[in-house]
């Protein structure tokens, strides 16, 4: 799995004009992409990280200050643009894999007490957010 991550102060995700997700003040935006070979347990384990990381003001992570998350899946972060003029997305994960996936990830956060947002898997989606630092991390598990 693969997360971009990113330090926000509020970012709210869109669909159809109607906000589907929504955190306000600090807290992360982060982006999640599923490919073939993740597992339940890499879920887990991407939870466990975004939860833990220390990448708030302060060197503080989401569990030290209570911050919300913001998780949209993308599967475009695995595509590969090495080749020509138009990415594959060969080595992202189809929806009926990459899915229950991401839901694990929200899952497995809110399990650890996070508060988290979402976007809608599959949908065509507007994402606004003030990246806070610019601060901007790969996660990847």
């Amino acid at each position: 799995m693969r997360a971009v991550v990113q330090r926000v102060d509020g970012a709210s995700v869109v669909v159809a004009g109607e906000t589907v997700g929504e955190i306000v003040g600090e807290g992360l935006c982060v982006l999640v992409g599923v490919t073939h070979e993740d597992t339940p347990e890499k879920a887990a384990q991407l939870a466990r990280k975004l939860w833990s990381v220390r990448i708030l003001e302060g060197e503080k992570s989401c569990s030290d200050t209570n911050a919300p998350l913001l998780v949209i899946s993308q599967f475009t972060l695995y595509g590969d643009a090495r080749k020509g003029r138009r990415p594959t997305w060969n080595a992202a994960a189809p929806g009926p894999v990459a899915e229950p996936l991401v839901d694990e990830v929200v899952a497995r956060l809110r399990e650890l007490g996070a508060h988290v947002e979402t976007g809608r898997f599959g949908a065509d989606m507007r994402v606004s957010l003030t990246n806070h630092g610019p601060f901007t991390v790969i996660v990847e598990v």
